[in-house]
């Protein structure tokens, strides 16, 4: 167990960590190229720079020790991740596999299921992805169809799930299935750990309408998983669905103590506060001031983010407020990205739009925008973060549901 006396104060952390971060990684070019999927070659680099990282004493700085980890603090984190910024990071490990899945695995997971699954991904040995949509499910994520039914010492999971990011490269996904039909929707649900190179699974890409194609959906054709890789309890997935939501609501908000360093997973970001001045000075509008009340709201939504975050984190690290209230932060995060790419379009005007992708960076500007829905979906909708704070923040009447307290198989649903 370690103990305040056993930990490295953060600004000393801080300065040894500036002097590493400047001999082993790589400064981020200014102007770096679009870039609309990842290739495989990005993938293996962010595996090779989470394995640098571990080397040196950097990587998985708030897991535990006794699972690969170095048991610091959020001080320490966020410590790194303002050194580490304009750097090179295996950013793309940040979500799902370091914010969502090994925090639930943290929560839920058995002794040995820790040991064996969260030092392997803290070296970049191991990708995780999250296996929760369903193709008929929409946002009803305790709706699902996909099945497990008992066979031997273990179970046949067979069905399919969607929306999964970068599933075709991961190792390892959590996966929730229905174990129980008799019983309402919320109760009949199992935690699955699956290895994604199992037998019968099979992976395929989506394209989407800015060329993306990180997203995937799987098909589970009478997969068997051994018992040891229930996670939680039979037919109580639903807590550690709960759980792995709220990993998830923070990470997408920002507030993530396992959050190492930062910027886009997938090369497509919403704009920053530089980027738009640089802008300004690329395209002549510097003196406007309608563009320049236009940076300084983006900057102004960034602050108050920095802010609420923050706040709200802070209080739930102390035991003031509870886990419901990572919707807030959520929700927040949802609507800035919205905007911000509405700003830099605006800004980018026909620059966004004329500009060969990876000729310039004013095309990101154009290509930020067609995905700027993506911000009000990730970690649940913006919609599904307005009804959270509703009803469990705020103590308004829940929404009407037809199938509450319903068994399952008594619930008309579509296919």
């Amino acid at each position: 167990m370690t103990t305040a006396d056993d930990i490295e104060p953060a600004e000393d952390f801080r300065q040894r960590a500036r002097v590493w971060i400047a001999e082993n990684l790589r400064p981020l070019p200014a102007n770096r190229a679009m870039s609309l999927n990842v290739r495989d070659e990005e993938w293996e680099r962010t595996r090779e720079l989470q394995r640098q990282l571990y080397e040196g004493g950097f990587a998985g700085l708030c897991f535990p020790r006794e699972y690969g980890g170095l048991g610091l603090t959020r001080a320490h984190q966020t410590a790194f991740n303002e050194e580490v910024a304009g750097y090179e990071m295996p950013v793309l490990l940040n979500t799902p596999t370091l914010t969502v899945a090994l925090p639930t695995l943290l929560d839920f997971g058995t002794e040995e299921q820790k040991r064996r699954h969260i030092p392997p991904a803290i070296r970049g040995e191991k990708l995780w992805v999250q296996l929760l949509s369903e193709p008929s499910g929409g946002s009803d994520l305790a709706g699902v169809l996909t099945r497990a039914e008992p066979d031997g010492d273990g179970f046949r999971l067979s069905g399919s799930k969607i929306w999964s990011s970068a599933a075709y490269v991961c190792d390892w996904g959590l996966c929730l299935a229905r174990t129980d039909w008799d019983v309402p929707k919320h109760q009949g649900l199992t935690m699955f750990l699956i290895d994604m190179k199992a037998p019968g699974i099979t992976v395929q890409r989506i394209r989407q309408v800015n060329g993306n194609n990180e997203f995937c959906q799987e098909y589970f054709e009478n997969v068997y998983v051994p018992r040891d890789q229930v996670l939680g309890e039979v037919n109580d997935g639903w807590s550690v669905a709960s759980r792995q939501l709220f990993h998830e609501r923070t990470a997408v908000g920002g507030g993530s103590k396992y959050l190492s360093g930062s910027g886009p997973g997938r090369g497509l970001s919403t704009a920053t506060t530089p980027q738009l001045v640089q802008l300004l000075y690329d395209t002549g509008q510097q003196d406007d001031p309608r563009a320049r009340e236009l940076v300084a709201e983006l900057h102004a939504l960034t602050t108050v983010q920095g802010q609420l975050i923050a706040h709200i984190v802070g209080k739930i690290d102390a035991g003031e407020l509870d886990a419901k209230y990572s919707s807030v932060i959520r929700l927040f995060k949802g609507e800035a990205g919205v905007r911000r790419a509405e700003i830099g379009l605006e800004l980018a005007g026909t620059n966004a739009v004329t500009d060969p992708a990876g000729g310039s960076s004013h095309a990101a500007f154009g290509v930020s925008f067609l995905f700027r829905q993506a911000s009000a979906l990730g970690g649940g909708s913006s919609e599904m973060s307005r009804n959270v704070v509703a009803e469990r923040v705020l103590g308004m009447p829940r929404e009407y549901a037809a199938d509450r307290g319903v068994p399952f198989n008594q619930v008309r649903h579509g296919r």
